[in-house]
């Protein structure tokens, strides 16, 4: 396991919160791309029996945001998302989502990432475009 995904691990598994609460795991971190995994528990489910589509945004703007923080990996910055859309492609259900994020324009304060969302049988139930703003510590 590299630093950077030891690191996003140790952190994510320290966050209480929405965070916390969504049983959102990291697999891979390397710069510019996060994998991240999302259990499903029945909290996670909307009154159609189908993933809520605010879960299968805060996984892939969490894994966004770690996307983007690998860019600039040690440095002594936060930073908070400007703009998000996402399009669903189809009902999410079974154990687990996949989020792959992959930074599309890094910069020194704005990047782009996309993440694709994945269900357990590896077809792809959403995908984002989100842009963060670095805030200098």
């Amino acid at each position: 396991m590299n630093e950077m995904t030891r690191i996003a691990k140790d952190t994510l598994k320290d966050i209480n919160g929405f965070i916390g609460n969504n049983n959102y795991n990291v697999i891979k971190v390397e710069e510019g791309y996060c994998e991240l995994e999302g259990i499903i528990s029945e909290t996670s489910y909307n009154n159609m029996n189908i993933v809520h589509g605010g879960y299968i945004f805060g996984l892939a703007d969490t894994a966004a945001g770690i996307a983007a923080l690998s860019c600039v990996f040690g440095s002594d910055v936060n930073i908070v998302t400007v703009d998000a859309s996402i399009n669903y492609f189809k009902p999410a259900k079974g154990e687990k989502l996949i989020a792959k994020a992959k930074t599309i324009k890094p910069g020194k304060t704005i990047s782009v990432i996309e993440v694709e969302i994945y269900n357990d049988k590896n077809d792809m139930v959403a995908k984002t475009s989100m842009t963060f703003y670095y805030i200098t510590k």
